[in-house]
């Protein structure tokens, strides 16, 4: 068997741009080709049902991500809350480029890719909301206020990336993780 010219994780993250630009019915299989660095055949070959089949691997990528670089260093009590929220923080600014990036939640939130990935879609956000309600509870927070805090966590860093990309600036990103990481440690 010959090795693959394109690793698995670069074909993935290939995957990731297109349907965090198109979404689910927007992405088109040249597009996914091109950006996966694959030929249409090469791609079919990796993921045989095509298109749902790319947006499960996709899909299975994030959460691993960030139960990775969020879940998991939230719920680290090896390490201080301050070092924790610190790199969670740096975690969810690269994941999401500095702001640059719109999220792939929201991209398949969108059109038939909600009825069709609703439950992954759910799973990926209940890990995050998960790892930000620990941390809450952690730092001495009720389990209703870890909750709100948590959802207004999500909330306020879909918003802030909507509107980075509509406004042609990041300022509202970098501001808002800013001010999760005081609602957090203040």
């Amino acid at each position: 068997m010959r090795p693959q010219k394109v690793s698995d994780i670069e074909t993935l993250q290939g995957l990731l741009s297109v349907f965090r630009s198109k979404g689910y019915d927007g992405a088109s299989l040249n597009e996914l080709s091109q950006a996966a660095g694959l030929k249409k055949a090469s791609l079919y070959h990796r993921f045989p049902g095509g298109k749902k089949d790319m947006t499960l691997a996709v899909l299975a990528f994030m959460e691993s991500t960030l139960k990775e670089h969020v879940y998991e260093v939230l719920t680290d009590t090896k390490q201080p809350g301050q070092v924790r929220m610190t790199k969670t923080i740096e975690n969810i600014d690269g994941l999401y480029k500095g702001g640059e990036e719109i999220c792939m939640y929201r991209s398949l939130s969108l059109d038939t890719g909600i009825n069709i990935f609703g439950k992954e879609i759910q799973q990926g956000i209940q890990l995050l909301l998960d790892g930000f309600i620990y941390f809450g509870k952690e730092m001495g927070m009720t389990e209703e206020m870890s909750i709100s805090n948590a959802e207004q966590t999500f909330i306020d860093i879909q918003g802030s990336l909507v509107l980075a990309k509509s406004m042609g600036t990041t300022r509202p990103f970098k501001n808002i993780l800013v001010q999760i990481k005081e609602r957090y440690l203040k």
